[in-house]
């Protein structure tokens, strides 16, 4: 039996934080020892944001880097620019596409809001698309999996309802419907508001970077929002979330101690924040021990992703190829 094939892709908005690492980037470590993998530095939907042009490139091969740093290997990591057939396949899909369920995207609104305000009410039409580029992405490698957050399954519903169009219409089951796969903690809440997803965009005090410093994770888990002075029984969001961020850094043994504190009543706060601040520190060592050895050879990392998305395109090229027969798209090789 062939591998099932993922596909999931991130954007080089600065540094990775927990949320994502917990939230999704664990899935991909241990989903491509097992799986036919492609993970993709997604740096065209970078660029549906106002931006500055030296920044994205010098954030696309960081994010890269942070890629490599948490333990994806080389063979599996490409960068979206190095491969046209994303556009390519993006527009022939635009034609598969309601201009209805884009205007519904959930993140659009949302970003339409921060972009409006950010740049004079300039509101790019890249931003209203691409979702049908995110589905380009993952149909062009005929994905059967994506591991993703939460927040992303609106997005991945549409990418079925697109895949589903273009096979009904074109009389042929030819994109499969990929299903989402989650990590055991697919949504990270932000310590400073527990009510919100952590988050890059939110600001500083709402994300801590995977590559942070001890005293920087020592504060922000210190200053954690955990109760929100309403009385309850229930276990409040902010505990919750520094519970789930100590188990899923690996303190396992601390875990399972306060929590049995908590449910006789005899957890303290401090107890919890830090232990969850000893284990983030511990499990992020390692990590940026790797980053570093990287960074002295950046050349090489560089030299190794054009080189792995110059294999990968080969992949996208057959899709496309394939795309224009059923779609009625004259083809023509160029040596």
């Amino acid at each position: 039996m062939s591998k099932k094939i993922v596909f999931s892709g991130i954007q080089p908005t600065g540094s990775v934080h927990f949320g994502n690492y917990f939230g999704a980037l664990a899935n991909w470590v241990e989903m491509q020892q097992h799986y036919n993998c492609y993970f993709c530095v997604v740096n065209y939907h970078a660029m549906t944001m106002p931006y500055q042009p030296k920044k994205l490139l010098e954030h696309t091969w960081q994010m890269a880097i942070d890629m490599l740093s948490i333990g994806i290997e080389p063979e599996h990591l490409f960068l979206q620019s190095l491969v046209p057939e994303h556009t390519e396949l993006n527009w022939i899909l635009n034609c598969f596409t309601s201009y209805g369920q884009l205007g519904r995207m959930t993140q659009f609104k949302d970003k339409s809001q921060q972009s409006s305000t950010a740049s004079e009410g300039f509101i790019s039409a890249g931003l209203f698309d691409y979702p049908v580029l995110q589905t380009a992405d993952i149909l062009l490698y005929k994905a059967d999996l994506v591991p993703v957050g939460k927040d992303q399954d609106q997005h991945l519903e549409l990418t079925r309802d697109i895949a589903q169009r273009f096979n009904q219409q074109l009389g042929k089951e030819y994109f499969a419907l990929p299903e989402a796969t989650y990590t055991e903690a697919p949504k990270i809440l932000s310590t400073a508001d527990p009510t919100r997803k952590m988050s890059k965009s939110a600001g500083e005090k709402h994300f801590i970077s995977l590559f942070e410093t001890e005293k920087r994770i020592e504060k922000q888990i210190k200053s954690a929002v955990t109760d929100t002075g309403e009385v309850s029984n229930t276990m409040s969001p902010g505990v919750e979330n520094l519970f789930t961020l100590l188990r899923m850094a690996g303190g396992h043994e601390a875990h399972e101690s306060l929590m049995k504190d908590h449910a006789s009543g005899n957890l303290k706060y401090v107890d919890l924040k830090q232990a969850t601040s000893d284990a983030l520190i511990a499990f992020n060592k390692p990590i940026i021990e790797k980053r570093s050895e990287l960074m002295a050879d950046r050349k090489k990392v560089k030299d190794q992703i054009k080189q792995s998305s110059y294999e990968i395109r080969k992949v996208a090229q057959e899709t496309i190829k394939e795309v224009k027969q059923l779609a009625g798209l004259p083809n023509v090789r160029f040596t």
